[in-house]
């Protein structure tokens, strides 16, 4: 192409004068075209406008022919620079910049006076102008979509544990999804102390509040705690007992956990002391007999507790929050109400309640909601109960947890500030 094509300020691309015909000239081309290029073209200072404007009109060709990808920092730079020049607002040292030598990139192209090319075009916008306000607009749409099709990955929290055998990853979830399956065979009315004549929902907060004491005392494992509170629940569900034999029934469900649980059992003459000797071995003994049939021997049921290792494990918690969630849900063991809810919901709630209660905000990433199937709403009636537990943990005479969950042992979980702020969600 001659030097007058290259300097002709046309609105054509250069590719569109190869196609016409290279032969043709700018002027009576541009008269055939029926463009009056006298009226807004004439102020155009003709220095700039040769390079800068045909390389961005060369620019645009190239970027609808070849669907070149273009940087959206320099699209919204451009975009800035034609709105302050169309208030009037583009100082010359923006205009120089507008000349740097770059001619492929759009924020070098020089901007066209809007006002004169709306007097010659009865007050229309330059197509340009047009295309690059769509493609702003196109931009910011599509980063919407991007923002709600983007996603928190479910983390695999088993990776780190392939070469664990005792991890059994192979059949975690397989465990677990089993744990769902039969939790409800664990699970008690929430009213069957109405069918108990000689005892009522406040003894039976005592009796557990107590052995937590002696569970704490024997140094026994978690899981033998939570076993414990299960038989006697089931227990009381089946049988109605008397209140002096109330405290029988416990130790005798701690004898059978720790008998399914520990490795080292307690013998029967500790509980017996521990009881100040208000029973004898035989009466022990013999209500252990009664127990376990009246239970038919199932002892194997899924507790809060199995829930509670694997929930910990998808919150990626630390000891500060295994800790604080063990004391909350072993305050709920104290507490009747809780009954109404299932072992694994239990679970999702403590640990739900004991990350608001040390970060100060709501948290539950997609990984734990994925592996506990439970969503903050259908959380929060639970985890509201919660928080007013650990309100009241010490005061009153039922201290047990509260007393545990204090000692350099357990990390003073209990001094924790409980999260009031979903008492008001």
């Amino acid at each position: 192409m001659d030097e007058s094509k290259e300097n002709y300020p046309s609105l054509i691309s250069h590719s569109s004068f190869q196609e016409e015909g290279a032969g043709m000239e700018g002027s009576k081309f541009m008269k055939e075209m029926g463009y009056n290029h006298r009226g807004a073209l004439s102020n155009i200072n003709q220095n700039i406008v040769g390079a800068s404007l045909n390389s961005y009109m060369t620019n645009k060709a190239e970027f609808k022919g070849k669907d070149v990808m273009y940087d959206k920092t320099n699209t919204r730079k451009f975009a800035a620079q034609m709105v302050q020049h169309c208030h009037g607002e583009i100082s010359e040292a923006e205009k120089v910049t507008s000349l740097a030598p770059n001619p492929t990139s759009l924020e070098d192209c020089t901007i066209i006076d809007v006002e004169e090319y709306d007097d010659a075009s009865d007050g229309q916008v330059p197509m340009f102008v047009k295309h690059t306000e769509a493609m702003l607009d196109e931009i910011d749409r599509m980063e919407e979509i991007e923002m709600e099709d983007v996603e928190e990955p479910v983390i695999d929290i088993d990776s780190s544990d392939l070469k664990d055998p005792l991890a059994v990853v192979e059949y975690i979830d397989d465990i677990t999804a089993y744990y769902r399956e039969t939790e409800n065979s664990s699970c008690v009315s929430p009213n069957y102390m109405a069918h108990q004549f000689d005892i009522n929902k406040k003894m039976r907060a005592i009796l557990i509040d107590w052995l937590i004491e002696v569970h704490c005392k024997f140094e026994l494992m978690d899981e033998t705690l939570f076993l414990t509170v299960n038989l006697i629940d089931r227990f009381l569900e089946h049988q109605t007992v008397l209140r002096k034999k109330l405290q029988l029934v416990g130790l005798t469900a701690m004898l059978l956990a720790c008998k399914y649980e520990e490795v080292s059992v307690p013998i029967v003459e500790d509980l017996v002391m521990i009881s100040d000797k208000a029973y004898t071995r035989e009466e022990v003994l013999d209500m252990e007999r009664f127990m376990v049939n009246t239970l038919q021997f199932k002892l194997s049921v899924p507790t809060p507790y199995v829930f509670m290792r694997r929930f910990l494990k998808a919150a990626q918690s630390d000891k500060k929050l295994e800790l604080l969630s063990f004391f909350i849900i072993e305050l709920c063991l104290v507490e009747y109400e809780m009954l109404k809810f299932p072992p694994s919901l239990l679970a999702a709630a403590a640990v739900y309640t004991a990350q608001c209660s040390l970060y100060c905000f709501k948290q539950w990433s997609r990984t734990i909601e994925w592996h506990t199937n439970y969503s903050e709403d259908q959380l929060l009636e639970c985890s509201k109960l919660m928080v007013t537990c650990h309100q009241k943990a010490g005061t009153g005479k039922l201290t047990g947890a509260y007393r545990k969950y204090s000692t350099w042992k357990f990390g003073y979980a209990a001094k924790a500030e409980p999260a009031r702020f979903l008492l008001d969600l």
